[in-house]
């Protein structure tokens, strides 16, 4: 035939075409295929408080601790009557306050409950001034509160990535931690952004803050300085509030003195003289050391909590005891240490 066909040149054009775009399916059902393996590894990894699935036969061996190393039992126990308690804060007077449901609830040292200062949204976390100011964390923004309840403020949206998870308030300054953003926000007590403390930077030796899972706590110190948790690299840190990395500490293991799982202490308080109290998920326990990091003791064994047990906020009042939020069960136990024998 001396005609043109037409048909031969489409067919040589198309097949490299159709050969990339049936490549190109199967990388993205590949990938798809990946995620949704990885995804679905995520979520039961974070329901097991990121120790996975091949550490669930080890968690009975794990969760045994020796009586010798618990130093604190439980003495009390304040019934919340929250569906989602999420917050716990030690006050003036050594006043109990809870943030969950749309409320703050109001407990008095003895645990009676005094009062319930009503939201506007879920609260995240609480703070509270030594003059009875409450801050409050909402998701994305800090509300200041008086003691009486009344909100005077509303401060601006830290924007779509902000998940706030814990407040702290020292002198003229409040700090938010911003989980979402791996940050710590520090403001005057008017709002007004002074700066942001725990992001990567070289040059100031600062690693930055990893926050796998939406746990991220701070607290001020006795000696000035503010304390975090750096929950993906299983310590605690300090910083100077203008940002410099001073202290660190914490040891990432399944002993009994260190963190373990994905991302550990989720939750700490401060003594008045330096020593430290933490609580963990995935093994819920909850345990004391001393100013230098260095385990003191256990204040509460896994046993102590359901296995599924997590946001175990902390607090320490005036007479030492330690206060532990415990969502699970819709309680704050309170542990007192052990009288001598």
């Amino acid at each position: 035939m001396s005609g043109p066909q037409p048909s031969q040149p489409r067919t040589v054009a198309w097949l490299p075409v159709a050969a990339a775009a049936v490549a190109l399916v199967l990388v993205v059902l590949l990938v798809a295929g990946v995620l949704a393996h990885l995804g679905t590894r995520a979520s039961r990894d974070e329901k097991a408080g990121g120790l996975g699935e091949e550490f669930a036969y080890e968690l009975d061996e794990l969760a045994a601790v020796d009586p010798k190393h618990v130093s604190h039992e439980q003495t009390a126990t304040l019934e919340l009557a929250l569906a989602e308690a999420r917050g716990l804060a030690v006050g003036p007077q050594d006043r109990i306050y809870v943030a969950g449901d749309s409320t703050i609830a109001v407990f008095g040292k003895e645990g009676a409950r005094q009062s319930e200062i009503a939201l506007g949204g879920q609260p995240r976390a609480v703070a509270v001034a030594p003059d009875g100011t409450l801050y409050v964390a909402m998701e994305d923004r800090v509300e200041v509160y008086s003691p009486k309840g009344t909100r005077q403020a509303s401060w601006p949206s830290l924007g779509d990535k902000a998940l706030l998870t814990a407040l702290a308030v020292a002198g003229g300054d409040v700090f938010a931690a911003d989980a979402g953003n791996r940050v710590v926000v520090r403001y005057d007590t008017q709002g007004k952004l002074l700066g942001r403390i725990g992001r990567r930077d070289r040059e100031r030796n600062i690693p930055g803050i990893l926050v796998p899972s939406p746990y991220f706590d701070v607290a001020v110190g006795t000696e000035g300085l503010l304390w975090v948790t750096n929950p993906g690299r299983r310590r605690m840190e300090a910083y100077t509030f203008d940002g410099d990395l001073e202290v660190s500490w914490g040891t990432s293991s399944f002993a009994i003195d260190g963190f373990c799982g994905c991302c550990n202490p989720t939750h700490f308080a401060l003594f008045r003289d330096g020593r430290v109290v933490t609580s963990e998920k995935g093994l819920p326990r909850v345990k004391l050391y001393d100013e230098a990091g260095r385990f003191k003791s256990v204040v509460a064994a896994p046993k102590s909590f359901d296995i599924e047990a997590r946001g175990l906020d902390l607090g320490v009042d005036s007479a030492e005891r330690v206060l532990v939020l415990d969502p699970s069960a819709s309680q704050v136990r309170i542990f007192t240490r052990k009288a001598a024998e």
